[in-house]
């Protein structure tokens, strides 16, 4: 029973229920969309592309986002986590590793398309699948890192889920931080806003604007700064100052990633979002070719 374990510290039964259905919400509505995305391309041979195996590495690092989120959602409900240590270990090495992976095949997708309307290359299954494999081990070579002694995962303010532990603040934190950051969010971010400026361009040039060349970008730097922010923070001065409550927050913005992505690389797709018709409603779309040329 809910009523057998008191609130967390800082929490009122309110705030528990909104943030466990907040994370709800998050899990099922990306999750579902994301979902989509992966079982149309396994369907629709057309959507079967180099280009767009890089659109399904995002769909299912973001169905691992939701996983993890309906995770803690079930856990706020409960007002504690009952899986244990080991559980809240996994559960951070997993939250970690789909998040990471997410952001580099969003930044492996940006170097796809800058080069797709660019330089005009055809982007090959062979590279395609590299960098997809390199994202999700490059992904998990970070994730790891805090299971073995560099940095650690511990507890969320709420206590219902577990994330990389930002209260020490001690050297060890700090270091991993700066690798982390460096590699993991402003390496891939330069990616995507050299790739998408130059598309720009392109676009500008030949009066064809064929997507908004701004909302990769801005979906990393809003879904994804105000936990980054956080967290870097916590490296120059002690967080623990602000109230728990608030501190979730940044957290919750970063589960909305999934929905988002869903309609940045997916939905808002034209070639794509044609693809996931088809599925839906065995109408074929007019353009047979669908190869993720209009992202």
């Amino acid at each position: 029973m809910v009523t057998a374990h008191p609130l967390p510290e800082g929490f009122t039964e309110i705030e528990v229920f909104a943030i466990g259905t907040a994370l709800l919400v998050e899990a099922l509505l990306g999750f579902c969309l994301n979902g989509l995305t992966i079982i149309s391309f396994r369907k629709i041979k057309e959507l079967r592309t180099p280009s767009n195996l890089l659109v399904l590495s995002i769909a299912l690092a973001d169905c691992g986002i939701c996983i993890n989120a309906f995770i803690a959602a079930f856990s706020s409900f409960l007002r504690y986590w009952p899986y244990g240590s080991d559980g809240c270990q996994i559960h951070g090495f997993h939250g970690f590793l789909t998040a990471l992976a997410s952001i580099s095949s969003s930044a492996a997708v940006a170097w796809d398309r800058y080069h797709h309307y660019c330089t005009r290359s055809r982007l090959q299954w062979s590279t395609a699948a590299s960098m997809m494999v390199f994202a999700w081990l490059f992904a998990a070579f970070w994730s790891v890192m805090p299971l073995l002694g560099w940095g650690e995962y511990d507890y969320e303010p709420l206590r219902t889920c577990c994330t990389l532990d930002y209260s020490k603040g001690d050297r060890n934190y700090v270091t991993f931080l700066f690798a982390l950051s460096t590699f993991n969010f402003m390496i891939p971010g330069f990616i995507m806003l050299t790739a998408y400026q130059s598309i720009h361009q392109k676009f500008r040039k030949t009066g064809n604007f064929k997507f908004n060349t701004g909302l990769p970008l801005k979906t990393l730097v809003i879904c994804w700064g105000p936990y980054c922010l956080l967290c870097s923070y916590a490296a120059v001065e002690n967080v623990m100052f602000i109230p728990p409550k608030y501190r979730m927050i940044p957290a919750l913005v970063a589960k909305t990633v999934p929905t988002v992505d869903a309609f940045v690389y997916a939905l808002g797709n034209e070639n794509y979002r044609g693809g996931i018709w088809q599925f839906l409603t065995g109408q074929k779309i007019e353009k047979t070719e669908v190869d993720n040329k209009t992202k």
